[in-house]
């Protein structure tokens, strides 16, 4: 896997006059050096000292272990600013979404770094799609039985069983049972929509 360093190096680029201050902040308010920040996102100090003076733009990845690195967001690194959100979700705003054969409900507030969904999977539908990704996801058997492929490994969960894992290990998730799967589900895909977890749109054979 490559290092953040080695995506080919873009020229400065109309968002970095808001990108570069940010980055200078967020690090200053981690109580972290260039040089302890650099090393451990997998930069050279003149580099992330060029990301920081506007003098290159950030590719995700380096966004990405910037993020985790100073406890944020890639949304705050870029300078957004979101609305106010409630604390509390309501099980009658939980409305359902559909996407590659599985349903979500949205059981968090939407746009923050960390996801929190409800999710059924139903029997033999993506069953054969590996997905890795940056970020790290838990997840909860609430009904059903899960078949779960962490790289090599196989495991079968139960209702009250789960799971935590880094997400750039490939991974399979699929319903046991021909009544499916019902999970509680938890994710750092920073702001991604709900349809983006499913990461291949046409059901597979359960393998």
């Amino acid at each position: 896997m490559s290092s953040p360093e080695s995506e080919p190096p873009d020229g400065p680029a109309e968002a970095a006059p808001v990108v570069a201050p940010q980055l200078r902040a967020l690090r200053r308010r981690a109580a972290l050096t260039l040089e302890a920040a650099a090393r451990a996102a997998g930069l050279s100090p003149a580099h992330l000292s060029r990301l920081e003076t506007g003098q290159r733009q950030p590719s995700l990845p380096m966004l990405l272990a910037l993020a985790r690195i100073y406890g944020t967001t890639v949304s705050e690194l870029l300078g957004e600013t979101v609305a106010e959100r409630d604390a509390v979700v309501r099980a009658a705003d939980m409305e359902p979404t559909a996407a590659g054969g599985w349903t979500y409900w949205q059981a968090g507030a939407p746009g923050r770094g960390m996801q929190a969904l409800r999710v059924h999977v139903p029997y033999a539908s993506q069953g054969d799609i590996v997905r890795v990704h940056p970020g790290e996801e838990w997840l909860y058997v609430l009904k059903g039985r899960l078949r779960l492929r962490l790289g090599d490994a196989a495991h079968r969960l139960a209702p009250g069983d789960s799971a935590h894992f880094d997400s750039l290990t490939p991974h399979r998730i699929a319903a046991q049972d021909p009544d499916g799967v019902e999970l509680l589900f938890v994710h750092t895909l920073l702001q991604s929509p709900t349809a983006t977890l499913c990461l291949g749109p046409t059901p597979g054979e359960t393998p």
